[in-house]
């Protein structure tokens, strides 16, 4: 290769760079300013790197197997900028990929005719809906994930707004308040906090980007009054566990100013359990409690949901191999649960998961038909779901992963499923990743009747993901999701 061409490709490199750096500024203006979530095949745009911006635009390539360059995607951004939108979620890149393939044209012309329904939508000073108060009762691994993305999308209207903690202890109020900053600003799994925190020992309150939150101590619902710090109508999302029956989290709907309740653990009885995605409809205006069930039924159903509607699931048996949680012990000790006592730094634990029998709360049509063991295993995020099934119509590997591919880019479920096809990935590569589950393409196996998938899934952070969108669902916050092919 001559010394020109080397020269070309890096002058092309450093262009790419240059625009993209002109497209983080407007990205940002039409979200603060409009509410337009841009993203790349549902990838956000919000807050990311110029290298991030250029990751995103080269996985088009895996999805739709043409290139996709930010000199196709600049100017389509730029005109969204004088188009005077309304709130919407508009996929940058799937715009970019329909203008290339009709053989390109007039910018403007083409995203007025896609985007007719939010062009010139945008009303300055006018309210974009009510906003809804979040309180996180807890703020242990999924308290503070929660907490992290609320702020993100704070800048943005999304019209949740976190105004309280609920943390037990009345000792030295100052320390506390700094060390509970400290577990927000630094995770050892997920990374420095993006932001900035500020402490007020005398108001008792965290100032997170500007978000003013509230610290409230108490040691049971019953203690809370949320009027008394300004807090209405809201919902308290449990992040403990302590309680997963109607009575136990109706404590939580009794105290004044709150309305409804939003469990991050499988519920018991008759409260529903709602995998967002697959039957957060079922979400009506009566319901006070809500379950969000766990992270392993968040990561399977959509896709035992797609397999299914695609190939009909006759039997199956799902074995998690999970990361260990805070309930195990770190070295040897006394525990409840059989087999949890042993250190979970140490081994691998066999023991038992609801996630089977959860599933089929969320997809009826599956009652009976699966069954499930987990293993608990020495690292500290991310798991895996091996879904065994026996399908009613026959198919192979390159069949089923490329349906799955599909309903992870077009499809209801583009926010749930992931899809990897990459003989390197390891669990560590999933960290932070938002999906409920992702697709390993190249273990899948399948051979007539019999199939076998893996899932992986952030068992922390995808499935706080799927919290927020639930949050979103009981709070009546929704968004145009555009192009219409975006699904």
């Amino acid at each position: 290769m001559s010394q020109q061409t080397l020269d070309n490709v890096f002058q092309e490199w450093q262009s790419n760079e240059a625009l993209a750096e002109q497209m983080i500024p407007l990205i940002g203006r039409l979200y603060r300013q409009h509410n337009v979530v841009a993203t790349m095949y549902g990838r956000s745009l919000i807050n990311q790197s110029v290298i991030r911006i250029l990751k995103d635009h080269r996985f088009v390539r895996k999805i739709e197997g043409t290139e996709l360059s930010v000199e196709d995607t600049y100017p389509i951004v730029k005109t969204l900028c004088e188009l005077n939108l309304g709130p919407a979620h508009v996929d940058v890149g799937k715009l970019a990929v329909m203008l290339k393939r009709q053989g390109g044209g007039d910018v403007d012309a083409f995203l007025r005719k896609e985007l007719h329904q939010i062009v010139d939508g945008y009303q300055p000073g006018a309210s974009k809906g009510e906003p809804k108060d979040v309180v996180l009762y807890g703020f242990g691994r999924i308290g503070r994930l929660l907490a992290r993305v609320l702020i993100e999308k704070a800048g943005g209207g999304n019209l949740l707004q976190l105004r309280a903690i609920v943390v037990r202890g009345r000792g030295d109020v100052a320390k506390d308040l700094e060390k509970r900053a400290s577990l927000l600003r630094r995770d050892s799994v997920h990374g420095p906090f993006d932001g900035t925190i500020v402490v007020d020992a005398e108001a008792r309150t965290l100032t997170v980007n500007g978000n003013v939150v509230q610290v409230i101590y108490a040691d049971s619902p019953s203690e809370i009054d949320y009027t008394d710090y300004g807090i209405d109508n809201a919902v308290i999302v449990d992040n403990t566990g302590m309680w997963r029956d109607e009575a136990g989290l109706g404590q939580h709907v009794a105290c004044p100013g709150a309305s409804k309740a939003l469990l991050t653990a499988p519920g018991k009885g008759d409260i529903k359990n709602i995998v967002y995605g697959i039957n957060h409809e079922a979400i009506t205006e009566q319901d006070r409690i809500v379950s969000a069930a766990s992270c392993t039924t968040n990561a399977i159903v959509p896709v035992l949901k797609a397999l299914n509607d695609e190939y009909g699931v006759v039997t199956g048996h799902v074995e998690t191999v999970h990361a260990y949680t805070n309930d195990q012990n770190l070295i040897d000790n006394y525990h409840k649960g059989d087999r949890r006592g042993r250190s979970a730094a140490l081994n691998m634990v066999l023991t038992e998961t609801g996630a089977a029998k959860a599933a089929a709360k969320a997809l009826p049509e599956l009652e009976g038909k699966l069954t499930g063991n987990a293993i608990r295993v020495p690292i500290p995020n991310v798991s895996m779901a091996i879904l065994n099934l026996t399908l009613d119509k026959t198919t192979d590997a390159a069949a089923l992963n490329d349906y799955l591919r599909r309903m992870s880019i077009d499809s209801a479920y583009q926010k749930q499923i992931d899809f990897v096809d990459s003989p390197e990935v390891v669990s560590s590569d999933f960290v932070g990743n938002r999906h409920a589950g992702i697709v390993d393409a190249k273990a899948t196996i399948a051979n007539g009747h019999s199939a076998v998938v893996y899932v992986w899934y952030d068992n922390e952070f995808g499935y706080s993901c799927q919290v927020i969108r639930i949050l979103q669902q009981m709070s009546n916050v929704s968004f145009l999701k555009l192009p219409n092919q975006a699904g």
